[in-house]
């Protein structure tokens, strides 16, 4: 038996605050010695469930204030590259990021032998949306070089993924885990649980 817990990773590529706490995960997996699982999961149905208005934070200016220089710091301590979009409400909330989560599902549900190509993936994607203002929502996005390039893709591995994003098969297996981060009490961005169903961190905006 492995002595090694196995820790759950809920996460949605449009949330930067997601995106630290990945970085954290991978960066630190080995000194930890954890089994780490990712679980692509979808915001946008994690706030709806959890009954929470998704501008919220952001229409109260200081907490907005707030958030961006909570954001630069804990991306400069953890050397994150995060560059907030032009337009941080458009990129989150009314782009969203439902294609692109059953996108990397579909890498995820392709890829055998672990998570390495997902990784890839979700990193490339939050780069897209956090550091360099591009979008994800579109096809074409998702076949630009440095994705395939990062991951290890081929233009028809990016060609059966996206179709496969499409079927009813990776819709359910997405709205399995947004239900499932649900269950576990995750209620805006990044929920981290082990199998065990201990807490071991829970980053959100109050």
């Amino acid at each position: 038996m492995s002595s090694k817990k196995v820790i759950e990773l809920f996460y949605d590529v449009v949330s930067p605050y997601s995106w630290l706490g990945f970085e954290v995960m991978c960066r630190y997996r080995n000194v930890w010695n954890i089994d780490l699982k990712l679980r692509p999961a979808f915001l946008g149905g994690i706030m709806k469930g959890a009954g929470n208005s998704p501008k919220s934070p952001g229409l109260v200016p200081n907490k907005f204030l707030y958030m961006t220089k909570d954001l630069n710091r804990l991306a400069q301590y953890f050397n994150v590259p995060i560059q907030p979009p032009s337009d941080p409400f458009e990129a989150m909330f009314d782009k969203g990021s439902l294609a692109a989560m059953r996108f990397v599902t579909a890498v995820q549900e392709r890829e055998t032998g672990g998570d390495e190509q997902v990784e890839c993936v979700s990193r490339e994607l939050w780069r897209r949306i956090w550091s360099q203002d591009k979008d994800i929502t579109k096809p074409e996005s998702l076949t630009e070089v440095n994705i395939k390039l990062h991951a290890g893709l081929s233009n028809r591995d990016i060609e059966e993924a996206l179709a496969l994003a499409t079927s009813d098969k990776i819709k359910e297996k997405l709205k399995k885990a947004t239900e499932e981060a649900l269950g576990h009490g995750v209620s805006f961005t990044l929920h981290v649980m082990s199998l065990y169903h201990i807490l071991v961190s829970h980053f959100k905006l109050n």
